[in-house]
């Protein structure tokens, strides 16, 4: 069988289609970054709600004012001038108050229900821009939270109060003084410092799907502590003041024990992945 040649012009032409293909998938986008703050007056006791963007991280800070205050950094990306323009427009988020009630919702692009409100004949190609949204916001120290967070870190201290925390992909830092908090992170790390000696509160479950969870406590602690790796992976356990709780003895899988003279029940439990037990360094 005789070799075909190749006719040289179809060549050109195939090569230049692939390389025009190439170029419009890699269009260099252009990025604009606005700064927006918000102080608003709350009472101690009080609920928060945060409902942060798909991408973007949130720090929540415990302060002695009895104010929340708002900082956020809002970040869009387009071809142009003109499409961020347009972007900024619907990009960002929203205040709604009410009686002991502060929510901080974050809308965009991202949300079809809210796009079909506001901009019905907003241009499809400006959908999947990227956005996001990094929060940082002081809350007063006694009040309740709810943090719906997607993939950013979360910072959480000085804050205590009944929490509820939910973000699907995380590199997580909670400083914890007491409360009720019920906390699921779908992967990512999570370090977890308990800083009081005695619980102040009623209890703890904290949950992460995938990944590394480290939890440091404070020396002497008085509490129950229930640690489990439900699948693949083990708990290192060097908090050597834990005692088994029952007759059961301590496996890399779980641990069932008091510290201390024991108080509130503080639950931790990964999927896949390691559990770290120790004290608390320096």
């Amino acid at each position: 069988m005789k070799n075909q040649k190749i006719n040289p012009f179809v060549f050109v032409l195939f090569f230049l289609s692939v390389s025009t293909f190439a170029f419009a998938q890699t269009k260099q986008l252009i990025k604009q970054t606005t700064y927006k703050t918000d102080n608003i007056e709350f009472g101690v006791g009080g609920t928060v709600t945060i409902t942060g963007a798909p991408s973007g991280s949130i720090i929540v800070e415990g302060w002695q004012k009895n104010e929340v205050e708002i900082t956020a950094e809002i970040e869009i990306q387009a071809e142009n001038e003109a499409d961020l323009a347009q972007l900024a427009q619907v990009n960002g988020f929203a205040l709604d108050e009410s009686f002991g009630h502060i929510r901080i919702i974050t809308i965009g692009t991202f949300d079809k229900n809210y796009m079909k409100r506001v901009a019905k004949k907003f241009p499809k190609n400006l959908l999947a821009m990227p956005f996001k949204i990094d929060y940082h916001i002081k809350v007063p120290v006694i009040c309740d939270l709810e943090i719906d967070g997607g993939n950013g870190d979360l910072t959480l201290s000085g804050v205590e109060g009944a929490m509820r925390i939910k973000v699907l992909e995380s590199n997580a830092k909670l400083n914890l003084i007491g409360g009720t908090i019920v906390a699921t992170f779908g992967s990512g790390n999570v370090d977890i410092k308990i800083l009081t000696r005695s619980w102040r509160g009623r209890d703890a479950d904290i949950q992460l799907a995938n990944g590394t969870m480290n939890i440091q406590f404070a020396a002497n602690l008085n509490a129950e502590v229930d640690a489990t790796v439900l699948r693949s992976g083990q708990i290192e356990n060097s908090f050597s003041i834990l005692k088994p709780r029952s007759r059961t003895k301590f496996t890399d899988k779980l641990i069932t024990a008091k510290s201390g003279n024991g108080g509130a029940k503080l639950s931790f439990t990964v999927g896949d992945g390691t559990l770290k037990l120790a004290k608390i360094e320096n």
